[in-house]
């Protein structure tokens, strides 16, 4: 039987659907990207935001209708938002022939095996996958989990209840998958988990598994992916700015500038230190891109709070951040706060925020001009065939002429120009 997936959300279900698909593949059967070829389609869902949940649910609509001219076959969903609703799914849509939580991964084979005719719905979440290695998309980045599961509870966040607790997987099998990826071509890697500076595993902390990463021979360059404010430490940063291999780029959620809504938040730090890792980052690494994620209109917030981390994105200068609306989730904390934001006025300061910040990318991308830069190439690009892309160590976007014969190796392009959030290259 053929297999597809399709995939919503972050890397981590990015990672997911690729150790899905090693496991079926594993178990007989047959991965397709054609839908009309596809017995089984699954649908690795994500639940972080409404709409996200809403636009699955809508192309499942879509997709189960083909059930009509073939009757054999079987759709399931995975995921954080089958974690989340478990059995309600049956119940938006009776064609859904199987719903599996984050962590049960394993048993999908046994569950398409039976054939399964209603919905089956497993919600443990203490799974690690060991042993096991993925099945890597075309991709020329190897994302790699490291860490399953987050014990932060940010009270805007459903991810702790659809993840489950914090697992780090073992060191020794981090590294082999790191081996096998070099094996595949994929010499940038990104190390995955939900807040990489809380791994831990057998007295090995994140800055340890770093050095040892870095240590592996063809490896080129690592990235990671999520970093936690609280958790970031000077031997952290120490072991970024010494190891030759990490890129000089750190995604560090800010969420807010006001200390008052970061404690509602449960963020656990203050403004003040969020500033003071900023300063201890570009101290240690003058070159570093540092990008975020913020909220506009957390329950609670006042004006001269917004303007708080208004102001800060401001004197921080990221070089691009993602920007959200507060939007209510079932199950967080903040769902139970009482002084909710005006929707129209959570609106209106996501707009400010996006303007300033369209401001300091394009500023930022233009300081660029001039330089030369190392880029990985990955693809042609979209927009002109007689052009390749890839990215700068500091995770920017850049185009120049060249071919396909480019593809996965190493250049030298000096920066000639910078057009929205892409740079404009040389070859050299």
């Amino acid at each position: 039987m053929n297999f597809i997936i399709e995939t919503y959300g972050c890397q981590m279900n990015v990672a997911d659907s690729e150790l899905i698909t090693s496991i079926l593949i594993t178990a007989g059967y047959k991965h397709t990207v054609d839908m009309d070829q596809a017995d089984i389609i699954i649908f690795n869902t994500c639940s972080i935001r409404e709409h996200a949940e809403v636009r699955v649910i809508g192309r499942i609509a879509n997709e189960v209708s083909r059930k009509i001219n073939n009757k054999n076959l079987l759709v399931g969903i995975v995921g954080c938002m089958a974690q989340r609703l478990g059995e309600e799914l049956h119940k938006i849509n009776k064609k859904i022939d199987f719903v599996v939580g984050v962590d049960q991964y394993l048993k999908l084979p046994e569950i398409i095996n039976a054939k399964i005719g209603s919905t089956n719905i497993e919600f443990n979440t203490d799974e690690i996958y060991t042993n096991l290695f993925p099945v890597r998309s075309e991709s020329h980045n190897a994302f790699i989990t490291i860490m399953r599961g987050c014990d932060n509870y940010c009270s805007y966040c459903i991810v702790p209840y659809t993840r489950g607790r914090e697992r780090s997987r073992p060191v020794k099998e981090i590294l082999n998958e790191v081996k096998q990826s070099i094996s595949e071509n994929k010499f940038e890697i990104t190390l995955l988990g939900q807040n990489v500076n809380s791994y831990n595993h057998e007295g090995n902390d994140f800055p340890d598994l770093l050095k040892k990463v870095n240590e592996i021979d063809g490896l080129k360059r690592i990235r990671f992916i999520t970093s936690h404010p609280k958790d970031l430490s000077d031997k952290l940063i120490e072991t970024m700015a010494t190891c030759e291999k990490v890129c000089e780029h750190v995604h560090l959620p800010m969420q807010s500038g006001n200390s008052e809504i970061l404690n509602r938040m449960n963020r656990k730090y203050t403004s003040e230190h969020y500033r003071d890792l900023i300063k201890k980052l570009r101290q240690a690494m003058p070159n570093i891109a540092i990008t975020t994620d913020v909220i506009a209109g957390f329950p609670g917030e006042s004006e001269e709070q917004f303007l708080d981390t208004y102001n800060m994105m401001k004197e921080i200068q990221f070089d691009f951040a993602f920007m959200f609306k507060y939007s209510e989730r079932s199950g967080t904390k903040a769902i139970e706060f009482n002084d909710s934001v005006p929707e129209e006025v959570r609106l209106e300061r996501l707009q400010r925020l996006i303007d300033q910040q369209c401001e300091i990318t394009t500023q930022v991308y233009k300081s660029r001009i001039g330089r030369e830069e190392e880029i990985y190439v990955e693809c042609v690009s979209k927009k002109n065939k007689e052009e390749i892309s890839g990215k700068t160590k500091d995770f920017k976007i850049t185009v120049f002429e060249g071919d396909e014969t480019m593809i996965n190796k190493f250049v030298k392009v000096k920066i000639i120009d910078a057009t929205g959030w892409t740079l404009k290259g040389r070859l050299l």
